[in-house]
C-alpha cells in the first residue's frame, strides 16, 4: 500500500531518490509496535536529516513493514494518524516525505511487499520511474538490507533501533555501509554529492 505526498512523482526528469525504513531509522522503535500517534517519537537528528536531503534535491520515500495492522493492533486510520504526526514534525524543521509505502501484512502472509521480499522497493522504483540500482536505502534490520540488495539498491545500516543487534548478527549483504544513525548517513551521502 502507498500514501503519496504529491503527484510530482510523475516527472520524467532524473530523480534523486532515497528510501528510508521508518521505525528505528526516523523514529524510536518499540517491540510492542507503534500503535498510536503519541507513541511516535523521532530519533534526535533524524527529522533534520530528512530536511537536509530535501534541500539537496532528494525525493525521500519511506518503506515500512507495519504488521501491527495485520495483527489487529491498529487500523489504517490510526496508521494514517501516526504518519500525519510524522509529516507535521518534519514540516516544522523544513522537511517532507514524498511518499510512504507500507506493508500491512503479517510475516506468515507470504505477500510480496513485506520486506525482506523486494516488492515494496520494486513498486517504489515503478512509481517514481527510477531504476533502483544504487539508490541509497537505509534501514536498521536485516530484512531492510536484504530487500534493498535484492533490487540493486545500496543497503545502508544505521545502528539505531535494531541496528546494533543487526550488526552483531552480521547476516546482511556484504556491500552494506554502516552508520551510527540517519544524520551520519545523510552527512556521508551529501559529502559525496
Amino acid at each position: 500500500m502507498v500514501q503519496l505526498a504529491s503527484d510530482a512523482v510523475r516527472e520524467t526528469r532524473a530523480v534523486k531518490l532515497i528510501v528510508l525504513d521508518r521505525d528505528g531509522v526516523i523514529n524510536h522503535d518499540s517491540d510492542q509496535f507503534i500503535k498510536a500517534p503519541d507513541e511516535w517519537r523521532p530519533i534526535p537528528g533524524s527529522l533534520e536529516a530528512v530536511a537536509r536531503l530535501n534541500q539537496a534535491g532528494f525525493r525521500v520515500v519511506v518503506a515500512t513493514n507495519q504488521s501491527g495492522v495485520g495483527r489487529g493492533l491498529l487500523d489504517i486510520a490510526t496508521l494514517n494518524a501516526i504518519h500525519e504526526r510524522m509529516h507535521r514534525a518534519l514540516a516544522q524543521v523544513g522537511g517532507r516525505l514524498d511518499a510512504i509505502f507500507f506493508c500491512p501484512h503479517t510475516a506468515d502472509s507470504q505477500c510480496h511487499c513485506r520486506k525482506p521480499k523486494p516488492g515494496m522497493l520494486e513498486e517504489i522504483g515503478h512509481r517514481f520511474g527510477v531504476e533502483m540500482t544504487g539508490v541509497p536505502s537505509i534501514g536498521d534490520s536485516e530484512r531492510d538490507l536484504v530487500a534493498s540488495d535484492a533490487v540493486g539498491a545500496q543497503p545502508m545500516l544505521v545502528l539505531t533501533g535494531k541496528g546494533e543487534q543487526t550488526l552483531r548478527k552480521g547476516n546482511f549483504p556484504k556491500n552494506t555501509v554502516i552508520f551510527p544513525d540517519l544524520a551520519f548517513a545523510v552527512s556521508a551521502l551529501l559529502a559525496d554529492e
